[in-house]
């Protein structure tokens, strides 16, 4: 009967959390839907700017990408990591985790031997996970709770305290590690180089556009490689945000669908301890009968 008892305390503690991830999924199929309207809103906005500083950059000459497009030596760099602030959404984080690392261990393994790495940390993952394993880094918390308000005006903070660095010749380049959101089932950790701005070569296109710009292509560059780029980095947080939440939602699915099978087996196993006991006690009442 102990047995029984034991079975029963299993089963419904099965119930209880199978309940919890049920709630889970739908309080993140829910969140999904608005983080992925506002990334899909906010994508053919960043693609079109990205043509117009292309169609600009293909017909200037020089130095074209500015104080943000300085190439120097590496000596000193910074990793953006963007990972979310709470756990149960499978392997999204340690993903976009690995990412990050892999570029740190192979094209920054120098920088940080000499100590002149920096990771810049956005949500509190990981922040939690360099903080302890990269104690020779100089770890930036002061925006982890950025990924908390993903609004253009927060996020842009954050961005600009980046590319001011850059500017000021603290980091000679800077990398962002994020989760690049395609649907609820699948999300892709990617690294991609955010400075310095990446040269367009002006045969990229066969056919040049010669327009008139008012004011100069010059100046128009240093109105909106600063606007371009804080564009791409709230990107990279909405689509980290929107990734968190469809990893979590298939997770949670996964763990109800998991709960369902363990409570067929516990639901077995009651049953056949319950005939068991069921016999016993047969076997004991025939046998004292036999006895009398």
């Amino acid at each position: 009967m102990a047995n029984l008892k034991e079975v029963r305390e299993r089963i419904k503690s099965v119930i209880g959390t199978q309940q919890i991830t049920k709630a889970m999924k739908m309080v993140s199929a829910a969140k999904l839907r608005k983080a992925q309207n506002a990334i899909v809103q906010m994508r053919p906005y960043s693609v079109k700017l990205s043509q117009i500083l292309s169609n600009i950059m293909a017909n200037l000459e020089g130095d074209a990408g500015g104080a943000y497009g300085v190439q120097r030596e590496i000596k000193t760099a910074c990793v953006v990591v963007v990972t979310s602030s709470r756990g149960l959404c499978g392997a999204f984080n340690t993903n976009i985790i690995k990412s990050a690392v892999a570029t740190i261990d192979s094209e920054l393994s120098e920088v940080r031997k000499n100590g002149k790495l920096t990771i810049f940390c956005i949500g509190k993952k990981g922040f939690d996970f360099f903080r302890k394993r990269y104690p020779e880094c100089t770890i930036i918390s002061d925006y982890v709770l950025t990924y908390n308000d993903p609004s253009f005006d927060n996020v842009a903070i954050a961005s600009q305290s980046v590319m001011d660095e850059f500017v000021a010749a603290k980091y000679d380049l800077v990398t962002i590690s994020y989760g690049r959101f395609k649907n609820a089932a699948m999300q892709f950790a990617e690294t991609e180089q955010f400075l310095p701005v990446k040269r367009l070569e002006a045969t990229a296109s066969k056919t040049k556009s010669d327009y008139i710009f008012e004011p100069s292509k010059e100046q128009l560059l240093k109105t909106l490689i600063p606007n371009i780029l804080q564009t791409q980095f709230q990107k990279c947080v909405l689509d980290t945000i929107a990734s968190e939440h469809g990893a979590r939602m298939t997770a949670m699915d996964k763990a109800t669908e998991n709960a369902e099978g363990l409570l067929i087996d516990l639901r077995i196993n009651y049953n056949k301890a319950r005939q068991e006991a069921i016999t016993k006690e047969l076997s004991e009442i025939v046998g004292g009968a036999a006895a009398l």
